[in-house]
């Protein structure tokens, strides 16, 4: 976690207590329905908060992280997640997916990676492997991975546990951010959250009509990359790497610090 990060909060002796930043940006409190874009929506339940676009990249901003355009951001205090729509096209989900092969690929990354970190003014970060290998999970639609990353001015574990839920025409990003040590707890609850996401009418991925864009990537690409992936007439494991400078690994773990005062505040809003 950056050093701004790990002090906000802190105080010198005698002192009034810091804000917490993270505090006064607009939260919507649950329960309450928030639009991710065009294509979806999630019903918030109690004790979780989420951002809109425009306060979701302050958000990013704040915890050391690239901002994005069309991200949400939803926490429910303990972790966060964003949720980004990609309209890549319908992905063919009858791929198998090598686990060994990608993380390679994904260690080989970094160097791409962290340059456009470094040009941004972020600290670089670098791939440890899976904590939890990439399944595909076809009655939900889900692909599901969790990376376990470290930052180069923090030997600390960041754990991104990673969801692409398939639509019609594209798929939804979603990463959570969480500890290693309160992982179990914090996917288990975040995925009774996510049970609440669901693409629109004409946006679900069992409405794919003939005449429909297709993706020409699979599985695997997703994992890597996604559509920065050009997965890839000429075969996925020829991809640039480059195309991932600023892509994949999109998330920091600095939040984490604010982690028990965001709970308190959608504890108190949502009662």
């Amino acid at each position: 976690m950056t050093a701004a990060l790990a002090t906000a909060g802190q105080t010198a002796r005698g002192e009034e207590p810091a804000r917490n930043p993270l505090a006064d940006l607009q939260w919507q409190a649950g329960p309450a329905t928030l639009p991710l874009g065009a294509q979806a929506s999630i019903a918030l339940p109690e004790k979780t908060g989420a951002l809109s676009e425009a306060e979701s990249n302050k958000f990013l901003k704040l915890t050391g992280n690239l901002p994005s355009n069309g991200v949400h951001i939803v926490s429910g205090g303990n972790w966060w997640a964003t949720f980004e729509y990609e309209d890549s096209g319908h992905i063919e989900d009858d791929e198998k997916i090598d686990a060994d092969a990608l993380l390679k690929q994904l260690k080989e990354s970094d160097g791409p990676s962290n340059e456009e970190r470094r040009k941004q003014g972020f600290p670089e970060l670098h791939t440890d492997g899976w904590s939890v290998p990439p399944h595909y999970d076809a009655a939900t639609r889900r692909l599901e991975w969790a990376l376990r990353l470290h930052a180069a001015d923090d030997p600390s574990p960041i754990v991104n546990y990673t969801v692409r839920v398939l639509g019609r025409t594209g798929y939804e990003r979603v990463v959570l951010v969480t500890s290693p040590e309160s992982l179990q707890t914090d996917v288990a609850e975040f995925k009774t959250v996510l049970a609440r996401f669901d693409f629109n009418d004409g946006h679900k991925y069992g409405e794919f009509k003939q005449g429909d864009r297709v993706a020409q990537f699979g599985l695997a690409a997703l994992v890597a990359g996604g559509a920065a992936a050009v997965a890839t007439k000429t075969g996925f494991w020829k991809m640039i790497v480059g195309a991932l400078a600023a892509g994949w690994k999109l998330v920091l773990v600095g939040v984490l610090a604010f982690a028990g005062a965001l709970g308190k505040l959608f504890k108190r809003k949502g009662a």
